[in-house]
Order: structure tokens, then sequence, then C-alpha cells
């Protein structure tokens, strides 16, 4: 799956696993146009997402990227780089709102023919004024998974079904599918994801990518199609730590540069807990777990292990999202316009569409969060205070313990999808940072006979900084990421 920039005369520029700085470099030298890096990205999604190996990640292209890309071009005569993302093609979730020819949909066909967003959301305006090139909209698991209690990951009524690029028949995860996908498989500089609850770092662990859940707040949620405000984030999917830094720098509220952050000695005496709760249960993810504590102590972390969380109640979650969806949801259709205006109204929709849009699952959550009052319900307001206890209580655990972050693995390889049975997750460790806002970040930590397995970290509030370091630094010590390589079925590795 070798790609290269047409570059006229000059040496041809790699796109296959290129990353944001080596993209920057050659078009700084004159090496490359961001036109031609455009082209190529565009023709390799021809390639790769819309024939063979046919990803399906790509659920819309800018219609305009090469215009866009001429302009870009033009600046960096004339004018010299924004920074490190001028002219690099983004791929975003179809999720995030954009004021241009894209449409906006969430994955549904409910909202194909609703009124275009009337501006850009927080995170599409920050990688414009960072230069970025928006290159177009990724596919998603529906609704970003908050529709069914037993989708298939992966699947939108409009965008259909996103393959794991590692082995055709395997899940994406979700609900951040087609970017997670399209990263992986170099069909862009990098991508944008959103999570509520593991959409960023389980479809990043899957696909063989670093994947960045940013601290709540960080990253400007207005324009993103809701579940939770309490929960719901951007942030960047990645083939390195470096691209991510550099992603989350051009997208955070408080112009911080991440990238600074990045030291390969960043582990030597860090206290870290081993979360022996999230791993274990199967045998190849084990084997991974024991390899990637053994680099971090050879890093010179000390670790804790087993660092037990279990007295801390994440339980507050479920009433969160069911509330807030209903409010949050309610609120983003009614300014965007249109004919859909409340969950009721979807649900409706959906009914009346159920060949194309109900066929492999329902609308169970959709259906609990419709029937459920307002956020000064006294079960909301119990909810939200069990997550602030559990906030507290975590942060009092790691400062008992004086850890510098937890680690565990992201969760299990890659499952085989499965239309008509749903989704079979394997462990995961997303919730606790999901449920406090707190930030989470996963790096490729191996491999299980070839499907990509991800390592941890997580921490207290604010700790984006310090855990991007760490993960820098287990990064260049193991250098564990493999390019995929599109069997059409799952293999044994090096079959």
């Amino acid at each position: 799956m070798a790609a290269a920039v047409a570059c006229g005369r000059r040496a041809p520029v790699q796109l296959e696993e290129a990353d944001i700085a080596s993209l920057g470099e050659a078009l700084r030298a004159g090496r490359a146009t961001v036109r031609e890096i455009t082209q190529a990205y565009l023709d390799r999604i021809q390639s790769v997402d819309r024939r063979g190996p046919a990803l399906n990640s790509v659920i819309e292209l800018n219609p305009d990227a090469l215009a866009i890309a001429d302009a870009l071009d033009a600046e960096l005569r004339d004018k010299g780089p924004r920074g490190p993302l001028h002219g690099l093609p983004i791929l975003i979730k179809d999720n995030i709102d954009t004021a241009d020819a894209m449409k906006t949909t969430a994955g549904s066909l409910a909202l194909l023919d609703a009124p275009a967003p009337r501006r850009d959301a927080a995170v599409a305006a920050r990688l414009r004024e960072a230069g970025a090139l928006i290159l177009g909209k990724t596919n998603l698991s529906e609704w970003a998974n908050i529709r069914s209690t037993r989708s298939t990951s992966g699947w939108s009524g409009r965008g259909g079904l996103t393959r794991n690029p590692y082995a055709l028949d395997r899940n994406t995860s979700g609900s951040s599918a087609g970017s997670g996908a399209a990263a992986a498989a170099s069909l862009c500089a990098a991508a944008i994801g959103t999570e509520t609850d593991g959409s960023i770092v389980s479809p990043s662990s899957v696909c063989g990518l670093v994947g960045i859940k940013p601290t709540v707040g960080l990253v400007g949620g207005a324009g993103i199609i809701p579940i939770s405000h309490s929960q719901d984030t951007a942030g960047p999917m990645a083939r390195t730590v470096r691209d991510a830094a550099l992603l989350l720098s051009a997208i955070n509220e408080q112009g911080k540069d991440y990238a600074a952050a990045l030291d390969k000695d960043a582990l030597k005496g860090v206290r870290l807990g081993v979360a022996r709760r999230f791993m274990g249960r199967n045998q190849h993810v084990s084997r991974v777990a024991d390899e990637c504590l053994a680099a971090l102590e050879k890093a010179g972390a000390t670790l804790v292990d087993p660092f037990d969380m279990s007295a801390v109640d994440f339980s507050g979650e479920r009433d969160t999202l069911l509330y807030e969806l209903k409010a949050d949801m309610a609120a983003y259709l009614g300014q965007r316009g249109g004919s859909m205006r409340s969950l009721d109204d979807l649900i409706e929709f959906n009914k009346a569409h159920a060949e194309a849009e109900l066929r492999w699952f329902g609308q169970e959550y959709f259906e609990m969060s419709a029937k459920v009052g307002g956020l000064d319900d006294k079960p909301y307001l119990e909810a939200r205070a069990k997550v602030e206890k559990a906030r507290k209580e975590f942060t009092a655990l790691m400062d008992r313990e004086r850890l510098d972050a937890i680690v565990a693995t992201t969760n299990t390889p890659a499952w085989l999808t499965d239309l008509v049975n749903g989704d079979h997750f394997g462990q995961g460790c997303s919730t606790p940072a999901a449920v406090t806002g707190f930030p989470h970040i996963t790096v490729p930590g191996g491999l299980a006979e070839g499907l990509p397995v991800g390592f941890s970290f997580f921490g207290r509030a604010h700790d984006d900084e310090r855990l991007i370091a760490f993960a820098y630094a287990f990064e260049q010590l193991t250098q564990a990421r493999r390019p995929p390589r599109y069997r059409p079925r799952s293999a044994p590795n090096g079959a």
C-alpha cells in the first residue's frame, strides 16, 4: 500500500507513514506543495478506502479541498507557514460541525437534509486557524454509539460499516471508527475523534494509534453533536505521540504547546499504579501487558502493582448520560434548525426509515433518554453527586499512593465484526477517566497475533502534559507500532 506524492521532477515525498514533521519540512523546503500532498491523499482515499481494501472510513470529502490547498500554497509562499500544521490534510469525525459544503450528520440519515451548521465547531475553527486543511469527514458509530444497547461499532445508516485495516473482518471499535481506520491507513496526516467513554482511546488502541482524550474542557465542545456536556470532548488520533501532541497544541483553547512536553526520559523516577482490574482475562493481552510493564521499569519507573481502584464508584455515568443526552441534543438540534428538534423526532424518523436505520440494531438508549425528565430531576442530581464523589476519591487515592499516573492495557484486540449479534467487547479501561473528565492517552503497546493492543496512561485533571511526556518516553523505548497489512481476514502474526 505504499504511496508517494508526485512532485514533478523533484524527489517524491513518501506518503504512507509520513509524519507531520516530515510533511511540513517537505512543504517548507519546496519539495512538495499543499496541492500535491492533498491530491495524493485524495488519490489514496480513492484507492484504499473506496476500492481495495475498501476500508470505508471516509464518509465525505471536502469538495473545496484543492481550492483551499491552492490558497494555503499562496500563503506559504507569501507569508510563510502559520505553524507545523500549515497545509496538512486532517480528517475529522462526522459529528463535528463545519460551516462549508460538507454535511454534519453523526452518521444518521435524519440529519442528511438538515440546514448546514451556521459556524464551524470550535475544534474545526482552531484547525483552520492553524492552517490545517480539513480534507473530509470520517464515518462513526451512528450518534457516537449512544443509540442502542447492542450496536455494532463502526456502522452508521449514512456511512455503512468501517473496516479495520489490520484485518478487514475485525472491528474498528467506536465511536471514532472512521478516524481510527483512516489515520492508521495513512489517508490523512492525522485525524480528530470525539469521546464520551472510550470513543477515542478504544479505536486508537485497536487501530494501532496514539489517541488523546484530553481533560474535559481543554478542547472547546461547541459545535459537536452531543451526548453529554460532562464527558464529551474532541481529541487527536495519530500515528505518533509527537503528531498527536502537535494536533492537541492546535486545537486546545489555551494555546498551549504540548509538543514542548516531549521528553524521552520522562519516566525516570515516576510512580505508576498498575490497574490490574482492567487486564489479565486475555492471554494475548497479558503478554503485551507484561512487556509494557517491563519497559516502564527499564525506563526507571516504579510500579505500584496492583493499584486497587475498586472502591471508587463510577456508576453515576449512566444517568448522567441519559439525562444530558436528552437536554443537550435538544439544544443542539434547536440551534441547528430543520425538522429534527428532539430525541422524539429522531426516534420517529428511525421508525419511519427502519429498513435503513434499524435493520441491524435498535434505539434503546434514545428511547430511555427520551423518557427522563430535566436536569433538575432528583435522579440526575444524585448521579452528578456520585460523579463528583468519584472525582474526589479517585484523586485522593492517587495522592495517597503518590502516583504520577495509572497504567493499563487499553482494551482487548479488535473483535470479529458481527452485525447480527453486535459488538463483542473485551476489557477496557476508559471509564474512570471518562466519568471524571480526566485525561487519558493510549499508545501502541504491542501486537496480539498481528492485531494491535494499546497501552494507556491516565491520571488527574489537567495532567495532560505529563501524560503526553510519559507516553512519548514509552513510545521511544518500545517502538511497538507496526503499520497495517490489510489482511482480508484475521491471521496469525507473520502468516
